[in-house]
C-alpha cells in the first residue's frame, strides 16, 4: 500500500515564478485599496454591494474548496476507505480554498478593522445568516487546519498538541462534516431575500438544498480534476480505477440536482422564463448544459473509462457549479433602479492574484509535506 511522502521536486520553476508575479500584481492593487478605499479599485456601488470579489473568493472558491468536506462525507460517514489516497491532497485544496476566501472577505469590507466585533456576544446577530455563514467559514478554516495537521506532525515527536489530534480527531472530522453543510446551504438562504430582484430562473426556496448539493458536486469535481493534473504533471501512478468509482457518484448526485433543479422550474410554471432571449437566460442555458454534459460522462460506462472524458466531465461540473453561483448572485440579479455593474481591472487582477496564490502555496506544500500517495518517476 503506497503512503503519503512529499514530491521534493524544485519548488522555484518557470510555473511558480508565473504564479508568484500575478499573486504580486494582486497585491499590489490590494494596497491600493487598503490605502485609498474601495472606490478606488472596485466597481462596486449601491445598486451591486457584493461584486466580483466576494462572489468569486467567498460564493464560489469556497464551493470549490469543498474536496475535504465531500472526501470526508465519503471516507468517514460511509466508511468508504479505499478512497482515502483523495482525502489529505483534497483537505489541501479546501484549506487554500477557505482560508483564502475568509481572508478575501477583509477586501470587501468597507470598516474592516471592526472585523473582531463577530467574535463579540455583545455583537451577536443571531437572527442573521450572514453572521451565521461568518462564524461557520471562521470556524472550518480552524477544523480544516486541525484536519490537515497530521501532513506537520508526521516524523516528529509525539508533543501536547498531536496528542490532542490524534485522540479528538473523530469530532474534528464531525465538525468537517457539519460546518460546510451549514454554511453553504446559508449561502443559498442569503439569497432568499432578495426576492423579485433575483429572476425566477433562479429564486426558489429549495436554494438552500441546491446550494449544499452543488457544492457537494464542486467539491468531487475539484478532487477529480487535481488527482488527474498531479498524477500527469509529476508522473505519479494514477488514480484511474479509484475516479473511475467516484464517477458514478458524481454523476447521480449530478442528476438528482438536475431533476430538483427543472422539477422546481416546473412546479413554479417559470419554464417560460429560460425562453426569453436575453444574456442571463443565455447563461442559464450554459450552466445547466455544462452540467447535463458532466452528468453523461460520468454516468455514460463508454465515456467515463476514459482519463481525458472523465477529466473533461470534471471541468464541466467545476465550471457549471461556478456559473451557476455567479449567476445567481450578479448575473440573475436586478437591482431597484438603474445600476450596472461589470469588475474594473484591479478586481480582476486581484481575484487572478488569489487564485495564483492558492495554486502556489498548493504546490510548495506537495513538494515539500507528505499529501500525495505513490512515489513519483524519476525524470
Amino acid at each position: 500500500m503506497s503512503i503519503a511522502a512529499p514530491l521534493r521536486s524544485k519548488l522555484i520553476t518557470p510555473t511558480t515564478l508565473v504564479l508568484l508575479a500575478l499573486a504580486a500584481v494582486g497585491f499590489y492593487f490590494l494596497l491600493e485599496r487598503f490605502l485609498y478605499g474601495l472606490g478606488a479599485v472596485a466597481n462596486i456601488n449601491q445598486g451591486y454591494p457584493w461584486g466580483i470579489w466576494v462572489v468569486f473568493d467567498v460564493i464560489i472558491g469556497t464551493a470549490i474548496g469543498c474536496g475535504g468536506f465531500a472526501m470526508a462525507l465519503l471516507v468517514y460517514v460511509f466508511n468508504r476507505g479505499d478512497y482515502h489516497p483523495l482525502m489529505r491532497p483534497a483537505l489541501l485544496s479546501g484549506l487554500f480554498g477557505y482560508t483564502l476566501g475568509a481572508v478575501a472577505v477583509m477586501f470587501d469590507l468597507g470598516r474592516y478593522w471592526h472585523v473582531y466585533n463577530l467574535l463579540l456576544p455583545w455583537h451577536a446577530q443571531p437572527n442573521s445568516v450572514m453572521y451565521e455563514v461568518a462564524l461557520c467559514v471562521m470556524a472550518y478554516v480552524v477544523v480544516l487546519w486541525m484536519e490537515f495537521s497530521p501532513a506537520f506532525l508526521e516524523g516528529r515527536a509525539a508533543g501536547g498538541f498531536r496528542r490532542f489530534v490524534d485522540r479528538w480527531m473523530w469530532a474534528i472530522v464531525a465538525l468537517g462534516v457539519l460546518l460546510p453543510t451549514m454554511h453553504q446551504s446559508s449561502l443559498g438562504s442569503m439569497l432568499l431575500v432578495m426576492g423579485y430582484k433575483l429572476s425566477p430562473l433562479w429564486f426558489t426556496l429549495w436554494l438552500p438544498a441546491l446550494f449544499v448539493i452543488s457544492a457537494l458536486m464542486m467539491g468531487y469535481g475539484i478532487v477529480m480534476f487535481e488527482a488527474t493534473v498531479v498524477s500527469r504533471s509529476f508522473g505519479l501512478p494514477s488514480h484511474r480505477a479509484l475516479i473511475s468509482k467516484l464517477s458514478v457518484v458524481v454523476g447521480l448526485i449530478t442528476v438528482a440536482w438536475l431533476a430538483l433543479r427543472w422539477g422546481d422550474l416546473y412546479a413554479r410554471h417559470v419554464l417560460a422564463f429560460a425562453c426569453v432571449v436575453s444574456v442571463r437566460v443565455v447563461m442559464f442555458w450554459i450552466e445547466n448544459a455544462l452540467f447535463l454534459a458532466a452528468a453523461l460522462i460520468f454516468i455514460v460506462p463508454a465515456w467515463r473509462a476514459g482519463r481525458r472524458a472523465s477529466f473533461l466531465g470534471a471541468v464541466a461540473l467545476l465550471a457549471g457549479g461556478s456559473l451557476y453561483r455567479l449567476d445567481a448572485y450578479l448575473i440573475g440579479y436586478t437591482p431597484v433602479t438603474h445600476w450596472s455593474y461589470f469588475p474594473s481591472v484591479p478586481e480582476l487582477m486581484v481575484t487572478i492574484g488569489m487564485i495564483a496564490l492558492e495554486v502556489l502555496l498548493y504546490l510548495v506544500f506537495i513538494k515539500t509535506l507528505p499529501v500525495l500517495h505513490g512515489r513519483p518517476a524519476r525524470r
